[in-house]
């Protein structure tokens, strides 16, 4: 923000504290006006033409700003996404200890990525991999949401899944 004599243009459109036009004003007649009200002269368009000035306290206007960033930080969710790996041969009980740590982290709101990683000639029967993987999307369908079929990557297999609507709550 420019303020007082930082402003550099001859003419500005001036807007008064309490938000009136005042029409185009010589840069001096603007800053004698701002100053016998005691207050600041403040661009808030520098690429209008003319630019347009206004009369304000510049102090609680910076602090407006800051409040209004603030709340908005505060307002904002970040989303994690959390990974898992599985694998094709993976056994019924790892399997449910897996499972358990998905719906805890969909439980927290995170979103998680299901891995699948192949090794060795295991990449031959990608449909074992694709079977873990939807057996796991069908276990978590009552809290989670699938956003991305299981699809191959390289040598993985990804799955993602999002908490539901009715879990967020």
């Amino acid at each position: 923000m420019i303020v007082n004599d930082g402003i550099r243009s001859r003419d500005v459109r001036l807007i008064d504290d309490k938000g009136e036009q005042l029409g185009v004003k010589t840069k001096a007649e603007a800053l004698q006006l701002a100053e016998d009200a005691n207050l600041d002269l403040v661009l808030v368009a520098p690429k209008a033409k003319p630019p347009v000035a206004k009369i304000l306290d510049y102090g609680k206007y910076r602090f407006e700003q800051q409040k209004k960033a603030r709340k908005s930080r505060q307002s904002q969710k970040t989303v994690s996404v959390k990974e898992i790996r599985l694998s094709p041969t993976i056994d019924t009980n790892d399997f449910n200890t897996k499972l358990k740590r998905v719906q805890t982290f969909l439980s927290k709101g995170a979103k998680v990525r299901v891995s699948i990683r192949f090794k060795g000639r295991a990449i031959t029967h990608k449909e074992i991999g694709r079977k873990v993987l939807n057996q796991m999307a069908d276990a978590t369908k009552d809290v989670a949401v699938v956003t991305q079929r299981a699809k191959m990557e390289g040598r993985s297999m990804f799955l993602m899944l999002s908490p539901s609507d009715n879990e967020k709550k």
